[in-house]
């Protein structure tokens, strides 16, 4: 199915031709319906999932943030591969109305399809992966769900390298309660350390420099996040982990994604480090790592990080544990509590 938002579009002679499509036009008939809000549902990766009213006119506000920032105009077409249950995917279509864009309308999955250009796309980490050999067919690209891995930014540079494709792609920043994306981060051609918030978008940090957002046209209220930054200036900010997931180990706060990302520059495995409980330390630092694929030896690890600079000996992994699957919200993201459960049993 394509839409064509730059015309006048019949929503009651559309025929859906599977489950995907009946739910778009689901939601395509609340929105221009006569009530000013839509229902979203949260993805619960971060707390239980639930379901909340959001108005239409803050989601046309972001839509047109959005559009902006990436420049986008009239009759150009974008691809829509993400669930329409959640923000994410209703933002997509919420943009094409706001801009005026063509959309085609792909079944969501790992791997979609791709097979002309488009002005614009919006992917979890996941589908970029398994879609590495057809992103230059997208000129902006937009990543969000979960957080861009270092060895995947290096398999998109590697990819685009001598593709002599104009497409940019960026990290996002945001949830559910800032309609999607507050900010973004450049991560091709040029991979940008910082997020850049969009216009009309505030942000400062509490006394545990988690970062409070202040997006009127988005949400009335100051959101204040979990999440521990490192505040560049009144536009910048770099993310450096959630206040949930810090690891207190002998007294000294450990981020655990800070180190996450020095792992994966060297190991190719989904891994996760965690705070398990311990009578001496509090918490004792534990590398978790997914071994679903090709099993990797306790030597070829051990051998891996003893050669990489840890900021101290606490940040060292006490124990090294294998998994062959990691629990995940339907978004993609590792559910870091479950794994505790798992190794708690």
């Amino acid at each position: 199915m394509q839409l064509d938002f730059s015309k006048n579009i019949n929503i009651e002679s559309l025929f859906p031709e599977n489950e995907f499509e009946e739910k778009v036009i689901s939601f395509l008939q609340d929105w221009f319906s006569d009530f000013e809000t839509v229902s979203v549902q949260t993805s619960g990766s971060t707390g239980i999932p639930k379901v909340f009213e959001i108005e239409k006119k803050r989601m046309l506000n972001s839509a047109k943030m959005t559009c902006d920032f990436l420049g986008l105009k009239e009759g150009d077409t974008a691809l829509l591969c993400l669930p329409v249950q959640y923000i994410s995917g209703k933002m997509m279509l919420v943009r094409a109305i706001e801009r005026k864009l063509k959309v085609i309308i792909s079944v969501p999955s790992s791997a979609p399809e791709i097979s002309e250009n488009v002005e614009f796309c919006a992917m979890t980490p996941l589908q970029v992966q398994n879609s590495l050999d057809k992103i230059h067919f997208i000129k902006n690209l937009i990543i969000g769900g979960a957080a861009v891995s270092e060895k995947l930014k290096n398999e998109i540079s590697t990819t685009l390298q001598f593709s002599n494709s104009p497409t940019r792609i960026y990290e996002t920043y945001g949830m559910s309660e800032t309609l999607s994306h507050i900010a973004l981060k450049q991560i091709s051609p040029i991979q940008e350390e910082y997020f850049t918030v969009l216009n009309d978008v505030e942000i400062s940090v509490d006394e545990r420099n988690c970062l409070k957002i202040f997006a009127p046209k988005l949400n009335p209220e100051i959101l204040q996040t979990n999440d521990i930054v490192d505040l560049l200036n009144e536009k910048q900010f770099k993310f450096l982990g959630r206040f949930d997931n810090v690891i207190n180990s002998g007294g000294v706060k450990i981020f655990a994604e800070e180190l996450e990302n020095l792992i994966k520059k060297h190991i190719d495995r989904d891994l996760v480090f965690l705070g398990k409980p311990d009578e001496t330390l509090g918490e004792k630092l534990i590398l978790v790592i997914e071994d679903a694929s090709t099993p990797l030896s306790m030597t070829e690890i051990k051998s891996q990080i003893s050669n990489l600079k840890f900021p101290s000996k606490f940040h060292i992994p006490k124990e090294i544990l294998f998994l062959e699957k990691f629990p995940r919200a339907e978004n993609g993201k590792v559910l870091r509590k479950e794994i505790l459960k798992f190794l708690a049993n």
